[in-house]
């Protein structure tokens, strides 16, 4: 007999488990990562569908309050979610229509999801669809919320193999890094982060993107690394912190989320002895998956991206395309309203406010 319920604090070690041991489990659906994102507006509501008393299925819902004046609505967002089996209709249909009477009470205009399902997949879509979602368009690039497009590395083989199979020049530049004297730390203290941050600052101003506030990455630090799904990765060069990483873990796969590095010797190759330096960790923690993260489907070498595609390729990792993502719609006039004009009305306030968005 299934039952759906909201997850409370006293339940999160069940909930965890089940995203930890779940083959669709991601790092971006654990309660501590609702934790995370509730510094920055998000409001988190753990689902679960059981089944005899033992979940089978769940998802982090993040609510997000509309800061328009008279506007008491809110949207759903589950990022790679739900976790549930692919091909098991019932069960997500039960589980979305727990999230539809939920939404009903929150005044909720429509949930977004972008499953860990990669295409092709006929018959996941279908499902969607029948539980009420229909597919939206996101782009090439990184015009999603998550990206649409990553590189993933097979941890099965042995470190020698895996090594192998990169790149020549990219086996050459982690060579290079360890006999020019670069070194990896990880297990930092909180310190570190201080560090990292300002390397990311100095990132960001170099390749011209934004970042979080630094708030941010304390929170991660305080919910992710302090209870082991995350972990800080630094390289030295004399002395020196010239590259750093966060690397995201959760049951047998692995993210890379965040890089920074230094203007400074970057001819020493910091970035691929860090790459190695995560990957050798992950297959050590018993991962089978390394995720790169987002690159763009725009093969073309005149891509602004193509450097990063290239840069995560010459690791061996293979080009992965999600399903996408998807609406479920429960108030059409409002979710007419989101998609055509609010967009105009929020660039207007941010630009005349003279600040981005979150």
């Amino acid at each position: 007999m299934y039952k759906t319920r909201i997850i409370e604090a006293k339940d999160k070690a069940r909930y965890n488990k089940f995203i930890a041991s779940h083959p669709k489990g991601h790092f971006l659906q654990l309660w501590e990562w609702g934790q995370v994102k509730n510094l920055t507006g998000w409001k988190p509501i753990a689902l679960a569908l059981e089944k005899d008393g033992e979940i089978c299925a769940a998802m982090l819902i993040l609510k997000r309050s509309l800061q328009v004046p008279l506007l008491n609505r809110c949207i759903f967002y589950a990022p790679r979610g739900p976790v549930a089996d692919a091909d098991n209709r019932q069960e997500h249909c039960l589980l979305f229509e727990f999230a539809r009477q939920i939404a009903r009470r929150e005044g909720a205009i429509f949930l977004k999801i972008d499953p860990d399902v990669a295409v092709p997949n006929q018959a996941y879509a279908e499902i969607l669809k029948a539980c009420g979602f229909r597919h939206r368009e996101a782009g090439l690039n990184f015009e999603g919320v998550q990206p649409n497009y990553v590189m993933r590395l097979d941890l099965n083989p042995e470190s020698e193999q895996l090594l192998a199979n990169m790149h020549q020049k990219w086996r050459y530049n982690i060579k290079l890094a360890a006999r020019k004297g670069v070194t990896i730390t990880q297990n930092q203290e909180q310190d570190d982060l201080k560090v990292f941050y300002t390397i990311l600052e100095e990132t960001a101003e170099r390749d011209h993107f934004l970042i979080r506030g630094y708030e941010y990455f304390e929170s991660i630090w305080e919910h992710m690394i302090k209870n082991g799904y995350a972990r800080l990765f630094l390289a030295y060069y004399k002395d020196e912190v010239v590259a750093g990483t966060l690397a995201f873990i959760l049951g047998d796969k692995a993210w890379y989320l965040y890089g920074a590095s230094s203007n400074r010797h970057r001819n020493v190759m910091p970035n691929y002895l860090l790459q190695w330096e995560m990957i050798s960790w992950a297959k050590a923690q018993g991962c089978k998956l390394y995720d790169f993260r987002g690159v763009s489907g725009d093969m073309d070498e005149n891509n602004p991206l193509y450097g990063l595609y290239r840069f995560k390729k010459g690791f061996n990792g293979v080009l992965t395309e999600f399903i996408g993502e998807w609406d479920c719609v429960y108030q059409s006039a409002w979710y007419w309203l989101w998609t055509r004009v609010l967009p105009v009305y929020l660039g207007r306030r941010r630009s005349g406010a003279g600040q981005g968005g979150d």
